[in-house]
Formats: C-alpha cells, sequence, structure tokens
C-alpha cells in the first residue's frame, strides 16, 4: 500500500470505499490492464462497489488471451511432430485453437509436458539430445527476462535441440492503440504492478503526456485496486495527468535493470498480431537475429500456417473493454471453462472466465456496463 503496509485490512477497505464516494463527482470509466486485477474486482465484487455511474473497463490484459491463434495453431503442429518434446506453463494446455488443444494433442500420445520454468526446458533439452525441445514463451514484459535468461543459457551451453516459440506482447503499444479508437471511453490506467516491477513506469510518461490521462501502478490485492482507483479518481477530479505509483512496495520508476538488459541482449521490438484485436505495430518482442537459431517457427517452417477464429467468439470486443461477456450470446452456455470457445474464457485471467466463476450472468448486469 502507498499510506499503510497492511493490505488486508476490511476497515481500511471501507475507508477507501468512503472516501471515494465523497471524491468521485462524475461518472468515471477506469481500465485495469491486467487480467490478474480483473479476477480481484470480479471475484470480490469491487466493480459494484464503487460510486452510481463508474465503470471499471477490463483491459486486453491477460497474456494467454492475447496470443494469436496462429501462435496456437504453430504449437499444435510443432508438439504433434515426432521426436518433439512441447513444453508450457500449464495455463496454455487448455487454450482452443483452431481444431484441437495442447492437452488433448497429449491424450492422444504427443509429448507435451509442464514446466515452472523456461530453464526446466533447457535442462531437458540438455537431458534428451535426441529429441527437440520446444519452449511456448507467452506474457507480457513480466516473462521475457526469464525467457531472455534461458536463451542466453542454451546458447552458452551451445545447445541445437533447444528453440522457443516466442509470442510476448507489449503493454504500451496496447494502451496507445485503445486511446487511438474512436469509440474509447477510457479516462483512466491501472497499469499492472508486475510488469512495472520489470520495466519500471517511464515509458508510460509519454502516454500520459500526449494523452493526457493518469496512470497509476497497481498491485493485486483488493485494497491495492481501491486504492488505484481512488487514486486515479483524485487526479482526473483535480484535471491532473501523471503517473502515480500505488504498489510502493514492489515497484520502482526504473523497474529492474538486469531484468531489462537481459531483454534487449535476446530480443527486439517488432510488429505483433493479438488474438481478438489483430496487428499492432511494435507490440511484440521477437528473438535478434543472432538468437535466431532458436526460434522454432524458422526451425519448424510453420509460419504460413492461418486461422479464422470461431464466428460466436466475441473476445476481440471483450479483450478492448467495448463489451462484456454477458453480452455473447454463447457466455456460459456454449462456451463455458470446459469447453470454451476462445482463450478469455478458459484462461486464469480472462475475463469471460472471472465473470463466469463469480456468477455473473445476462441477467445480472454489472452496474454502469455498456449498452
Amino acid at each position: 500500500m502507498k499510506y499503510l503496509d497492511e493490505y488486508r485490512d476490511p476497515q481500511l477497505a471501507r475507508r477507501l470505499l468512503n472516501e471515494l464516494r465523497r471524491t468521485a463527482t462524475r461518472p468515471w470509466q477506469i481500465m485495469e490492464v491486467c487480467g490478474g486485477q480483473t479476477h480481484t474486482l470480479v471475484r470480490q465484487g469491487i466493480d459494484e462497489l464503487l460510486p452510481a455511474g463508474m465503470r471499471m473497463v477490463h483491459g486486453p490484459g491477460c497474456p494467454v488471451c492475447v496470443t494469436p491463434l496462429e501462435t496456437l495453431d504453430r504449437a499444435m503442429a510443432i508438439a504433434a511432430r515426432p521426436g518433439v518434446i512441447f513444453t508450457s506453463f500449464g495455463d496454455m494446455l487448455r487454450v482452443p485453437g483452431s481444431h484441437t488443444d495442447l492437452l488433448a494433442l497429449r491424450a492422444r500420445g504427443a509429448d507435451v509436458r509442464v514446466v515452472y520454468s523456461p530453464m526446466d526446458a533447457v535442462r531437458l533439452a540438455q537431458e534428451h539430445p535426441r529429441a527437440e525441445v520446444v519452449f511456448l514463451a507467452v506474457g507480457f514484459e513480466t516473462t521475457a527476462p526469464a525467457n531472455a535468461m534461458a536463451v542466453l543459457h542454451a546458447s552458452r551451453l551451445g545447445l541445437r535441440n533447444f528453440s522457443m516459440l516466442v509470442s510476448h506482447v507489449l503493454v504500451p503499444p496496447a494502451m496507445t492503440a485503445l486511446l487511438d479508437s474512436p469509440e474509447c471511453e477510457v479516462q483512466a490506467f491501472l497499469a499492472a504492478g508486475h510488469v512495472c516491477a520489470v520495466m519500471g513506469w517511464t515509458q508510460y510518461e509519454p502516454i500520459v503526456a500526449h494523452y493526457e490521462v493518469p496512470v497509476v501502478v497497481t498491485g493485486f490485492e483488493p485494497l491495492d485496486l481501491l486504492e488505484g482507483i481512488l487514486m486515479a479518481v483524485r487526479q482526473l477530479e483535480e484535471g491532473r495527468a501523471e503517473v502515480e505509483n500505488q504498489y510502493v512496495r514492489a515497484v520502482r520508476r526504473s523497474g529492474n535493470d538486469e531484468a531489462q538488459s537481459a531483454v534487449a541482449r535476446v530480443f527486439r521490438v517488432g510488429d505483433r498480431a493479438w488474438r481478438g484485436i489483430g496487428p499492432l505495430p511494435r507490440s511484440g518482442l521477437e528473438l535478434r537475429p543472432e538468437f535466431e537459431a532458436f526460434d522454432a517457427v524458422r526451425r519448424f517452417a510453420v509460419e504460413e500456417l492461418s486461422s479464422a477464429e470461431h464466428p460466436e467468439c466475441i473476445a476481440g470486443a471483450i479483450l478492448t473493454g467495448a463489451r462484456l461477456p454477458t453480452d455473447c450470446t454463447a457466455y456460459g452456455t456454449r462456451c463455458t471453462p470446459r469447453h470454451p470457445l476462445g482463450a478469455p474464457m478458459v484462461s486464469a485471467e480472462g475475463t469471460c472466465a472471472a465473470f463466469h466463476v463469480a456468477g455473473r450472468t445476462a441477467a445480472t448486469p454489472v452496474k454502469g456496463s455498456p449498452s
């Protein structure tokens, strides 16, 4: 917390809510960028406790959800090949591609393994020199340092049977794309604390200066979010637009210099497609030419795969905050966490999954939801 160390105090929650109600004089719309924050807001019902008319807009902050369908289909194509050990974090196994998912492939005999670090995949490549070991490298800036270190370690070891299927995305270009949209109604942002722990918040300062929107770096506990919302509303009410840091126990302005250095050594910024949103210029990370030997797309020649989303899934509108999960005709019926049509329903940080777990239905819309 910015003002108090105790961040699970119910009395403080009441004080923050009361202060928020006293401070807000207009129906402000604030976007939380992180999917983990979305789950806290929805699970705790914070979005339903806000002053009348104020609305939390759930943004594209789930890296699993925005991983392009083409990347997932490339993952399936690689994982299905004989002699491949395909590794991934567990949250990717049930994310649907065009025709199947990694869990189903494993059930049919593919060697798909859950790892807890990209270094686990490097170790597997050492232990199985006759196999091709591939790691699915998904995430925002948060996971990029560990993936960069894995590539550097594999390079030092001279491993020729290790590669990565890279799908890293960057937060600031997504925020810029949202703000450039004529339909955008977002007036302030809650920035993800874990991303800023790596990158700091200097990357948000040009956005704040150009678009005159407040950005508050915020943690993930309910009181972190309540305080972050209050800090954003104070800026809006006072006509200020600054970057403020609520998450002082974990984030400093410059971020983690060593992590940033590792990322810069291995990756460069490039264009990236976002699932449900489309291509965004300079919104992702790709391996530098000197590390292209570790690029699984090149190694397995799967560049030409193309895919199409399920026609009922409105993931793009949900990921940009234009619609709510309950606006989807398939939500909770043809699309459930067990049988998802799109990534926002199956991902542990997806907005649709958050609504479903919290029991939100179309008959009980969130106060202030878009019509």
